[in-house]
């Protein structure tokens, strides 16, 4: 007997929406937080998670991908997704405790996620150049 392919669509966006509940507590976010950073609705995200939605839009992924800083493909291939969330980013217990005062000294400075970023950018860009 041949499998029903909705059933089929139904489990993968199962399995998508369980994929970005596990990527967004990994990264410490509420679902407020990533929705608001993702620019999708809070609603929207959590009937997602909660797999009551069977069928997410590509830019729906696609926003909620780069506010989890994964690739698509992650968020849709099992064996991807699984590799990311072995790798999760360390929470602040596992951090040095250097690392940590100097991210919020760098925090207390006024410097935001983009400029940090645009500077972790430019070390890479330069240590290539050597």
């Amino acid at each position: 007997m041949k499998a029903d392919p909705r059933l089929r669509e139904r489990e993968g966006t199962q399995v998508v929406g369980d994929r970005i509940k596990k990527l967004r507590e990994s990264r410490g976010l509420s679902l407020t937080e990533l929705a608001e950073r993702a620019g999708v609705a809070k609603s929207y995200l959590s009937t997602i998670e909660r797999n009551l939605r069977s069928n997410p839009s590509i830019q729906f992924i696609e926003k909620v991908a780069e506010v989890l800083n994964v690739s698509v493909t992650s968020l849709i291939d099992e064996d991807q997704s699984d590799s990311i969330l072995n790798n999760a980013i360390p929470s602040s217990d596992e951090l040095d405790s250097d690392w940590i005062k100097i991210v919020k000294e760098a925090m207390d400075s006024g410097v935001d996620k983009d400029e940090f970023k645009a500077f972790l950018e430019f070390q890479k860009w330069r240590k290539s150049q050597d």
